[in-house]
């Protein structure tokens, strides 16, 4: 069955986590075949052999053959770290070509930025902001499209991120909001379920147990919000018995601020990334 990335070449500049979750999605899904897709960087020349190794993907050692994978690319997709930015984007804005679609997984980076950084005014560019539960096949990405993407550029977006979870479209600003709720998100569940984990040893639970415990609820409680359709605050009030053990729970979390600091705390974040895509942007300039 044909998919929008059929026979399209896709070369990921940057051999992170990230990068590795979503081309290994796309490989599962079958969303593009492994001989089409190509992974370059500039250092780690063990990393890019053990990617070859594992997924079939396309490596070379010879930095020729890396500049010729990247031009010949349908797809060129951005996923180095934020301080690598200027050497990278430097080096490839002699190698970027006018038709090819641009994506972006760099945090803060503004496409009005790299597009400044690339030198190519009228290049199709797509924002995105997944988050690590890409690594299991069940993350949001936040996307966004520049002003020369076309209906088939986006098409292919959703295919590569479908990929690796559910994906979420809007305008630029909305990243920012993104990396506060879902793209940092992960770590405030993980905190809680850390302390979560905290109170049952304290209750004399074993820690393997209290791991289980937390995450098996965690897990089932995200599902009932899922698969019931809904709201959380009613699945909230259907467990709350008046008076009960559950109403004193709330209690004490609302005593102690619990909701102001979970919104006080994505705000933050998105607060975050606003300041480090403003150091980007004033780098360049």
């Amino acid at each position: 069955m044909k998919t929008p990335l059929d026979r399209k070449k896709v070369c990921f500049v940057g051999a992170g986590a990230m990068a590795e979750a979503i081309f290994r999605g796309m490989i599962e899904k079958k969303t593009a075949h492994a001989d089409h897709i190509f992974i370059v960087n500039r250092h780690n020349q063990n990393r890019l052999q053990e990617l070859h190794r594992e997924y079939g993907v396309q490596v070379h050692p010879d930095q020729k053959i890396k500049n010729r994978f990247i031009e010949e690319a349908d797809v060129v997709v951005l996923a180095m770290k934020p301080k690598d930015v200027e050497e990278a984007l430097s080096h490839l804005r002699s190698h970027i070509r006018p038709n090819q679609l641009v994506i972006s997984v760099i945090a803060g980076l503004s496409i009005h930025a790299l597009s400044q950084y690339l030198g190519a005014a009228q290049l199709p560019i797509v924002r995105t902001m997944p988050n690590t539960s890409s690594t299991i096949g069940l993350g949001v990405t936040g996307v966004t499209y520049g002003e020369h993407v076309t209906e088939q550029h986006e098409a292919m977006t959703r295919a590569i991120f479908g990929a690796v979870g559910m994906v979420h479209e809007g305008e630029e600003p909305m990243l920012d909001v993104i990396t506060g709720i879902s793209g940092s998100g992960p770590a405030y569940v993980y905190y809680f379920i850390e302390n979560l984990m905290q109170a049952a040893i304290d209750g004399g639970i074993e820690p393997s147990a209290a791991k289980s415990i937390v995450a098996q609820t965690v897990l089932g409680a995200a599902k009932m919000v899922q698969q019931t359709g809904e709201e959380p605050s009613i699945l909230r009030k259907k467990v709350t018995s008046p008076n009960g053990t559950t109403q004193a729970a709330i209690e004490k979390l609302d005593e102690l601020g619990f909701p102001e600091a979970v919104q006080s705390a994505a705000k933050r974040s998105s607060e975050r990334a606003k300041e480090l895509g403003a150091m980007l942007e004033y780098r360049k300039s």
